[in-house]
């Protein structure tokens, strides 16, 4: 197996040729009504947003910064206005029960006029009344009224007079009230002639008081009845009167929402309650004259213009009372108060008959949210309640408002494991969230697509209210797609930072007066970004510089390999070399992983250390025992290691301090192995490239360093300009592994061996300076009788 030849310039970048994009701007190109490469996700998204079927809500599900929000809200609103208006909607004082405000559902447009009707209402109301009471009309009749009771009383005690004068009695009023004295010529008898009258004419007069008595008893007792009957007469006066003063009002307004029984039904109930509260306008009284009006008004929760078609509402703070509305108090004498005219909406009011978008993580750590969103979507209805209500907090008395009817299609957004961690652990979520819309994070990169990204480019710069691209400017955008993507033919979906990228590009653009974005304001944004999230890179480099860090970049060494890792700070990663050392002396087959004994490495790091040390048995041992004692340790590293794409240097490291056999450090290495030698797949490919690029660079470039990655790896390079001018300068190399003896090639300068039909491998070949070396810790071994305790000791705790 001889050496990887290095890779030519073509396979370093993939560059998108700006002459085969067809046009001059991006102001030629049409503008796009979905974004490209997601039409499975464009399915799913209108197949939840069209069945009406209960459950049938969207998860949206992508990597973070994607731009899901912006995209899903934009395909809504397009879709939403298409569609129906929802109906208006308000709450009304239930006169019969306060507690329990009544829902009045309106047409679309007609809730604003339905209250503005009722508040002209109480206006006349406030001034009517009063005026109407007051007029000269009401109080003649009144005075009428009392004037007829007056008279029936006068004409009752008159009689009654007449009758005891018949009597020679008479009736006398005193301050306690009515009595009866006998009466002789016309005077009335004193006691005390009284009684000096003959015992016979005594007696006449007494019987004839008493039967007067009787009747004036008689009399008294009629008049309670009589003025009942005059307050009857006079609520019907008032009632008339103040029919008269807002009946015909009252019955216009009945008649314009006659269609709305409930409307009907409140405008009856107000009537009465003007009835029964007439005392209370005639006294002027004006706190309690502006209660009972307040009662008579219509909290407005939702209006619509009827040509807006149906609601899509963001909410970015999904607590419960923001979801499902609230019951706001106030003070007075210190006491806190409320009524149906405080019911405040929440926004799945706000988004029914239309779409809710809610963010899955906002919502999942709001105390509460979740289950009552869920509860919501259960009943098919929104009940306002808070959650001291809900959970039984407090039992003091509260409203209760009917709960709105539901028919809003709830959007969540999230990551993909957000979605399968509910899909596995809450058992309501696959009901009431039955559709997916899973974003693809690239699309494949070829000639349609990239005209494709051209028009999401235009799209994005009209939508943003950016100046226009040129073909050049474009085409380094759709490279720098290629390089997010991490794959020269892919290209990454776009979504928030590509928006960033020409944003920053116009404000360059700006300060030039340039008309429109050119290839240089691309690049000058793009170097700004990295510049900004480049400090802690620097300083890393700066450590490497000064060697505080020590990595070779020249010279051959044994038991010693730069590996490459790739460090990721939010949004932006850079690749850093780490010097990986090995040691090796006769033992029983163990390996130490110093990562994991110290507790720095993660599972999948051991799973590579436990992968490459198979390998070595299989090869040099595979029939026997591995005569061997080795350890691996990432030499300055302080922190946490996970992941196996340092397996390829890790082996060769093994490999040199077994044979002794000095390695390049002029080249790194990176890569993952497998049990058979085969080099695998890993990440940050590019990152990891320019990371032990600057490194040598800062060093001063000998013609000889390099990189040693994976052959499969080779389709993912999108290589920064600097590090392919060195490559076409002969300075810096990429070199392509497919087996692990490849990079030994690479790195020895020495061939790897083939195990010949004589079951050896050849004179002057690693494999062969690696067997010689454990056969000979084998002998040592076997003349030691085994090992000592200590080894043995540490090959039973491995």
């Amino acid at each position: 197996m001889a050496a990887p030849e290095p890779l030519s310039l073509e396979h370093l970048y993939r560059v998108c040729d700006p002459e085969q994009l067809g046009f001059r701007t991006t102001e030629e190109l049409s503008a796009m009504d979905r974004p490209p490469g997601q039409e499975r996700a464009l399915e799913a998204m209108d197949l939840g947003a069209s069945m009406r079927a209960s459950g049938f809500n969207l998860f949206v599900m992508g990597p973070e910064g994607d731009g899901k929000l912006e995209m899903v809200h934009r395909l809504l609103a397009e879709r939403a206005a298409r569609e129906a208006t929802p109906s208006d909607w308000c709450y009304l004082n239930n006169f019969e029960e306060p507690t329990r405000p009544r829902l009045l559902r309106l047409p679309p447009g007609q809730g604003a006029r339905w209250r503005h009707d009722l508040e002209q209402l109480i206006e006349e109301l406030r001034s009517t009344i009063p005026a109407t009471f007051e007029s000269d009309e009401y109080q003649n009749r009144l005075q009428e009224l009392q004037q007829q009771l007056n008279r029936r009383q006068r004409e009752a005690f008159e009689a009654i007079q007449k009758e005891a004068e018949q009597y020679d009695v008479t009736l006398l009023q005193t301050p306690s009230g009515f009595s009866f004295a006998p009466v002789k010529e016309g005077e009335v008898i004193e006691p005390e002639q009284f009684q000096q009258l003959p015992e016979e004419e005594r007696r006449r007069y007494q019987e004839a008081i008493e039967f007067l008595q009787e009747r004036l008893q008689a009399v008294v007792k009629q008049i309670p009845k009589w003025r009942k009957e005059i307050q009857e007469q006079v609520r019907k006066l008032n009632e008339e009167m103040t029919l008269l003063a807002v009946g015909q009002r009252i019955q216009e307004l009945r008649q314009r929402y006659g269609e709305l029984p409930l409307a009907a039904a409140h405008l009856d109930a107000v009537r009465n309650d003007i009835i029964e509260h007439v005392d209370a306008f005639r006294s002027g009284e004006q706190d309690h004259v502006e209660y009972i009006l307040g009662r008579y008004r219509a909290n407005l929760l939702l209006a619509h213009d009827p040509a807006d078609g149906a609601p899509v509402v963001y909410e970015d703070m999904p607590t419960h009372q923001r979801l499902v509305g609230r019951t706001e108090h106030h003070v007075h004498q210190g006491a806190l108060l409320t009524d149906f005219n405080l019911i405040r909406p929440g926004s799945l009011h706000q988004a029914n008959g239309g779409y809710l978008i809610v963010d899955a993580h906002r919502i999942l750590t709001q105390p509460l949210a979740w289950p009552s969103l869920k509860r919501t979507l259960s009943a098919g209805e929104v009940r306002i309640e808070s959650l001291e209500q809900v959970h039984g907090f407090w039992t003091t008395v509260t409203l209760e408002p009917e709960p709105m009817p539901l028919r809003t299609k709830v959007v969540l957004l999230g990551d993909r494991m957000v979605y399968y961690l509910l899909s596995a652990y809450d058992p309501d979520f696959p009901e009431l969230f039955k559709v997916e819309a899973d974003l693809e994070d690239d699309l494949p990169r070829d000639a349609e697509t990239q005209q494709l990204y051209a028009r999401m480019l235009a799209t994005l710069v009209r939508q943003r209210r950016l100046r226009h691209l040129d073909r050049f400017a474009a085409a380094r955008v759709i490279e720098h797609g290629s390089r997010m993507a991490d794959d020269s033919e892919r290209l990454a979906a776009g979504g928030r930072a590509i928006t960033d990228l020409l944003q920053e590009a116009d404000h360059y653009a700006t300060g030039d007066g340039a008309e429109i974005i050119g290839q240089d304001h691309i690049e000058r944004a793009l170097a700004a970004q990295e510049r900004r999230a480049g400090r802690i890179r620097d300083r890393s480099q700066e450590t490497i510089e000064r060697g505080t860090l020590v990595i070779h970049t020249e010279g051959h060494h044994t038991a010693s390999v730069n590996g490459l890792s790739v460090l990721q700070l939010g949004d932006f990663g850079f690749g850093r070399p780490t010097r990986i050392t090995a040691t090796a002396r006769p033992g029983r087959g163990q390996l130490v992983d110093i990562e994991r004994e110290a507790k720095l490495g993660g599972k999948i790091h051991s799973k590579g250390v436990m992968i490459l040390s198979r390998f070595l048995a299989s090869r040099f041992a595979p029939e026997g025992d591995l005569s061997l004692s080795a350890s691996l340790a990432f030499e300055q590293s302080y922190g946490g290691i996970d992941g196996d794409s340092a397996s390829v240097a890790e082996l060769c490291a093994l490999f040199s301090a077994i044979g002794r056999v000095p390695l390049d450090h002029g080249i790194a290495v990176t890569g993952s192995v497998n049990q058979l030698g085969e080099v695998q797949a890993v990440g940050g490919v590019n990152e990891k490239i320019e990371g032990f690029f600057e490194v040598c660079r800062r060093r001063g470039l000998t013609g000889r360093q390099g990189v040693a990655l994976p052959a499969s790896n080779v389709v993912h390079l999108m290589l920064r300009q600097e590090v392919r001018d060195a490559v076409a300068a002969g300075q810096f190399h990429i070199y392509p592994l497919s087996h692990v003896d490849e990079a030994l090639e690479l790195l020895t300068g020495r061939p790897a061996g083939v195990w010949d039909d004589a079951g050896a491998y050849p004179q002057g070949s690693v494999n062969r300076a690696v067997a010689d070396r454990l056969e000979a810790f084998a002998r040592s071994q076997r003349r030691r009788g085994g090992g000592d305790a200590d080894e043995a000791a540490e090959d039973d705790d491995d």
